[in-house]
């Protein structure tokens, strides 16, 4: 695979706890840290995968993340929550609040949380494929750190701010949408930047608003807050859409932090050396909320072979539908995962830092 090599998922999800508990995690929770990371690469995500480890393990260091969270839920009704997560790594938070709303959703048709005072909780996909997984309807959002600049603005604003949405299908494989409202998340210049690629000119601008391809000059303005970012879904202009990206980022901002009473746009990260106080909406809806579950997943098929089945342009002979490549290569990666060579090294070197010996190579 030239410049990657695949490790066993048993030994890695055995290296990211073992990493975990020496930061003081309990196991339950580093074991869902693991799984969060290492789906992600088992489903193609490798901008959301292990190659985020030293993202988490800074946090815990620096008291960003608290190891040991007092998860509250601080308003409730049969279909709704409001949680504050008291710091806790995203991952823990939001599985443990989501496996709460598929309970009620079961009993109640629907739940949703609005969650405050989290962090960083991975590929929104997540949330929503655990809501799959139990015959439902699922959605999962999050805002984060000002990356985004807002179309005809000069600096960012907003976050990459990620929707995702699992449907249930009969017989086809379901629709999992997860993409950020940004043209790409911050993770896909990080994987540029690591390669030593250029990135398109409609990803992202420099300090002044003007479009670059150096992802390593867009990554340190926006670590310093200097100016420029990310560009919305359809780039910078109302001409391709972009007005609409930035639409869509806000309403996440607006579910995950107006609605939680937490932090929204600049507030987000906005305190050095306090928690970022990163909101998440997650939940969960029985799949015969309307319909019966039978008729929503006929007509879930009858929608997808529609489209798969559609004339195809030139040169193409293949419609997907969203979620379609990822549990393609998740069946590709049941028992290793590839990881790109530095992404492999500095696991190496974070397994010399806390004496854990590194994953092996396959």
């Amino acid at each position: 695979m030239g410049e990657y090599i695949r490790t066993p998922i048993s030994d890695l999800e055995r290296f990211v706890v073992e990493v975990m508990k020496k930061l003081d995690v309990p196991e339950e929770d580093a074991k869902i840290v693991a799984d969060v990371l290492i789906r992600a690469d088992r489903r193609g995500v490798e901008s959301h995968g292990v190659a985020r480890l030293r993202r988490y393990i800074n946090g815990l260091k620096n008291g960003l993340m608290n190891p040991h969270p007092n998860i509250q839920i601080i308003k409730e009704t049969p279909v709704s929550m409001l949680v504050d997560g008291d710091a806790g790594l995203g991952m823990v938070v939001t599985y443990k609040i989501m496996k709460k709303c598929i309970e009620k959703a079961k009993k109640n048709y629907m739940c949703f949380a609005a969650i405050r005072n989290s962090n960083h909780y991975g590929i929104a996909g997540y949330y929503s494929l655990m809501a799959l997984e139990e015959g439902l309807v699922g959605f999962s959002v999050t805002n984060a750190a000002p990356l985004v600049v807002p179309t005809f603005g000069k600096d960012a604003v907003l976050g990459t701010n990620p929707i995702s949405f699992a449907v249930p299908a009969k017989n086809e494989k379901p629709f999992v949408l997860d993409m950020a409202t940004s043209t790409v998340p911050r993770g896909k210049l990080e994987v540029y930047h690591r390669m030593g690629k250029k990135i398109p000119l409609s990803w992202a601008t420099d300090e002044n608003g003007n479009p670059t391809d150096d992802p390593g000059r867009v990554l340190e303005n926006l670590k310093e807050r200097k100016g420029g970012g990310l560009l919305p879904l359809g780039g910078a202009e109302e001409e391709t859409g972009g007005h609409k990206g930035y639409g869509l980022a806000m309403l996440v901002d607006i579910l995950s932090g107006v609605f939680s009473g937490g932090a929204y746009g600049l507030d987000v990260y906005g305190k050095k050396n306090a928690p970022p106080n990163v909101c998440h909406f997650v939940g969960a809806m029985r799949a015969d909320t309307f319909v019966s579950e039978e008729e929503l997943k006929e007509g879930m098929d009858g929608l997808i072979r529609m489209l798969k089945n559609a004339p195809k342009r030139e040169g193409k002979d293949r419609i997907y539908i969203h979620g379609e490549k990822e549990f393609e290569k998740e069946e590709q990666n049941t028992k290793t995962v590839p990881l790109y060579i530095k992404v492999y090294e500095d696991l190496k070197s974070i397994g010399k830092e806390f004496g854990v010996e590194p994953p092996k190579e396959a």
